[in-house]
């Protein structure tokens, strides 16, 4: 059963069911009832692809993830879905890895798949060498792309971040005030957050008049999310006598490696050691002791780049092409911050 079906039970051209189908107003109530009792008779369920034909729409958002097994993307992968269904739209869900071309080709299937706009979420997407974002630039040509937690100056493209920089810029401060010198910096990806954090990270140190010690800033095989591989690393430093007094991690898991390896050393954290970690994942409050981070407003970016689309949809031309949320530092038991 099909349309020309549909057009032959009810004795009205196909262009009409067509009409009736996607709820166009330019169909006389005599024919409507027709369609509508030929529809009801036979079964018939609009196939849904021919529906967005139709209506220059399919109601379906095209999501991008790196990892869904990441704790920050499958959070933000889940905000999203709960506020596009609140809109009555739909997701289809793409976890493309890291690879650069494997992206493009994802971002090419969804947009065969005819989806309304596309949703990046993670900072992972817009690369260092902007050459390589010409894919979604190019995407932006046919729908409205949206950015989380990364920015891109091209049109219809949409950001909505954290401030990062200024977040691990007041973070080192703090340490820094509570007479921490030596801070070891834990990073696992360069993606455009990750560099945010980390030049954060140098200018505190740099407007404090301290040496930035490069063997203090410790790059962990890429994308790791392995407490122990994280612990391990840490005490292959302090085999070459790299000592620290503080550790600042750009993401959680990070953070609980050094705790995990304060704790198997004897090491007393916050009393010798600080640890701070960043994104305030809900682990943060089952580890022992309960870690440090900075919250970088997830829930809040999510809704905001969903009602953003919303009012692109709406053809609002006073909605911002970027928007920047601050962070807020959420202290808990392995810093004493606000110590005098």
């Amino acid at each position: 059963m099909n349309i020309y079906d549909i057009s032959k039970i009810a004795g009205v051209s196909i262009a009409t069911v067509s009409r009736v189908i996607n709820n166009n107003p330019n169909v006389s109530e005599k024919n409507r009832v027709k369609v509508m009792a030929a529809i009801e008779e036979s079964g018939y369920t609009p196939n849904v692809f021919a529906r967005g034909l139709g209506l220059n729409t399919m109601k379906t958002i095209g999501v991008m993830c790196a990892d869904s097994s990441d704790p920050y993307l499958a959070q933000a992968v889940y905000y999203i879905e709960q506020n596009l269904r609140k809109n009555n739209y739909d997701s289809l869900l793409s976890c493309t890895g890291y690879d650069h071309e494997t992206k493009k080709k994802c971002m090419d299937l969804l947009l065969s798949k005819r989806v309304d706009a596309i949703i990046l979420v993670g900072s992972n997407y817009v690369e260092s060498d902007d050459r390589m974002n010409d894919y979604i630039r190019n995407a932006a040509k046919s729908v409205p792309v949206m950015l989380i937690n990364a920015a891109l100056n091209a049109p219809n493209v949409y950001s909505t971040l954290c401030d990062d920089f200024s977040a691990t810029y007041e973070i080192t401060e703090r340490f820094i005030k509570q007479g921490k010198r030596e801070i070891l910096y834990l990073y696992n990806s360069n993606s455009y957050s990750a560099i945010r954090k980390l030049d954060g990270f140098r200018s505190a140190m740099k407007a404090n008049k301290l040496h930035i010690d490069e063997k203090l800033i410790h790059f962990i095989s890429s994308h790791s999310k392995s407490v122990h591989e994280v612990k391990q690393s840490i005490k292959s430093l302090c085999d070459k006598g790299i000592t620290f007094d503080g550790v600042i991690a750009s993401d959680d898991v990070l953070a609980i490696g050094a705790i995990k390896y304060a704790k198997e050393t004897g090491i007393s954290v916050p009393d010798n050691l600080f640890i701070a970690g960043y994104n305030n994942f809900d682990i943060t409050e089952y580890c022992d002791p309960t870690l440090t981070s900075v919250d970088n407003k997830l829930p809040s970016l999510c809704t905001h780049c969903v009602a953003t689309l919303m009012s692109v949809f709406s053809n609002d031309t006073s909605i911002p092409k970027q928007t920047i949320f601050s962070a807020e530092i959420i202290e808990r038991q392995t810093t004493k911050l606000n110590q005098k």
